[in-house]
């Protein structure tokens, strides 16, 4: 009967061993989809993008607007940095910044797009703001971006 319990006490402990395991590491790798609202409500932007860690300096690829957006529409490129600031039951927290530029060759002029905000988890929330000589190519509100 000793023995039973000692399996018992055994099989409980490498069950709650794994508990508190993720798939998550602290960073945010994968495809993101991003929504960014105007101070109305409305819908700006939206795109999709590659995300991938390395240190605190994210690698950003296949950036793709899923909106019409002329602000960007050549040789646009994007950097961004995420800190990572949490770890706790495998839900990553940070500081998130990404910062969109428009080509020199595009048609509609120098455009600026920042986004500054915070993950949780699989999802990214913050503020918005566009600059740039482009008509139509200005704004600020919020976004979301999920995993």
């Amino acid at each position: 009967m000793k023995q039973f319990g000692i399996v018992i006490i055994l099989s409980a402990a490498l069950a709650l061993a794994g508990c508190g395991s993720s798939s998550n590491n602290g960073n945010i790798n994968g495809t993101w989809t991003a929504t960014l609202n105007n101070q109305d409500g409305s819908t700006a932007l939206a795109f999709t993008v590659m995300l991938a860690q390395s240190g605190t300096a994210l690698n950003i690829t296949n950036l793709s607007f899923t909106t019409s957006s002329s602000c960007f529409a050549l040789g646009t490129t994007a950097t961004g940095n995420f800190t990572v600031t949490g770890n706790s039951g495998g839900v990553t927290t940070g500081n998130f910044l990404m910062t969109v530029q428009s080509g020199s060759s595009n048609p509609n002029g120098s455009n600026e797009l920042s986004m500054v905000g915070t993950v949780t988890g699989t999802s990214i929330t913050g503020n918005w703001t566009l600059t740039g000589t482009g008509a139509g190519c200005s704004g600020s509100g919020a976004f979301t971006m999920t995993d």
